[in-house]
């Protein structure tokens, strides 16, 4: 993909995750959001990654998410032992909640405003890489943003990537036959979303139009494999980690994938 259409993309998922940010740092989730981090053991990681974190024995290591929003995940990763040292955001709104958040739990990790395609060159190296839901799908350029993520990692390093399974993507709740598929999985144009950004499954009307792209699980895997990284694992759930109005795909007679864990080494 040439940069400058790359950057297009960029630039615009940029500016609608910055006019979303209001609707995320103020009212009762994000009043308790800071409560619970100004307490001792702050973590929201689920069960899942927990284990997935702790199995890769890190304590002591050095950590960086990429595509860190509010640094909720970010910061839960010191009650792992693992230290937080840097969230790369495009959002700047996002960064100033993750902020306040850091503030709260008293950790101090670095936090970096940046496009992914075009870090500094003082980024550093680090043990650990994490990413969580929401991440690749607003990437344009996936073997190029695989390249980076390889890039930020000490040899040895492990890249850890918490998401919805791309088998999701293909389906709306919101229709009137949410279990048939409405979307191809092979469909690789950007997808405007013009909607609001939220995680409470309500309409909070438009923003600025953003752009979603559908990676297939194959891809993921082969966008990761071929930028030098060696994939130690890969876990398929049948549980969600996304919006709310998802819920209804759980626990079903027949079950379909919603979330996977990705784990990945730099030799």
């Amino acid at each position: 993909m040439k940069n400058e259409l790359r950057k297009s993309y960029t630039s615009a998922n940029k500016a609608a995750w910055d006019a979303s940010a209001s609707l995320h740092g103020r009212g009762d989730h994000w009043n308790l959001l800071l409560e619970k981090a100004s307490k001792p053991g702050f973590n929201l990681l689920d069960e899942h990654l927990t284990a997935t974190l702790k199995h890769l024995d890190l304590a002591g290591k050095t950590a960086v998410q990429i595509g860190c929003n509010n640094a909720r995940e970010l910061l839960s990763l010191a009650a792992l032992g693992i230290r937080p040292v840097l969230g790369i955001d495009q959002s700047g709104e996002f960064l100033a909640q993750a902020r306040q958040l850091a503030a709260a739990t008293a950790l101090e990790p670095r936090f970096l405003e940046a496009d992914i395609y075009d870090l500094p060159e003082d980024v550093g190296r680090y043990d650990l890489a994490l990413i969580t839901i929401g991440v690749l799908n607003w990437m344009p350029d996936l073997f190029g943003f695989f390249r980076i993520v390889a890039d930020l990692l000490t040899p040895g390093g492990a890249l850890v990537i918490y998401e919805t399974h791309p088998f999701l993507e293909m389906f709306d709740p919101d229709s009137k036959t949410p279990y048939e598929p409405a979307f191809s999985y092979f469909d690789r144009r950007p997808q405007p979303v013009s909607d609001a950004i939220s995680y409470d499954g309500k309409n909070h009307g438009k923003g600025e139009t953003g752009y979603w792209f559908i990676h297939s699980l194959g891809e993921i895997v082969s966008a990761a494999a071929g930028s030098g990284l060696q994939i130690i694992e890969l876990k398929e759930y049948g549980h969600s980690i996304r919006e709310p109005e998802y819920d209804l795909y759980e626990n079903r007679k027949a079950q379909v994938p919603m979330t996977y864990c990705l784990v990945a080494a730099k030799g």
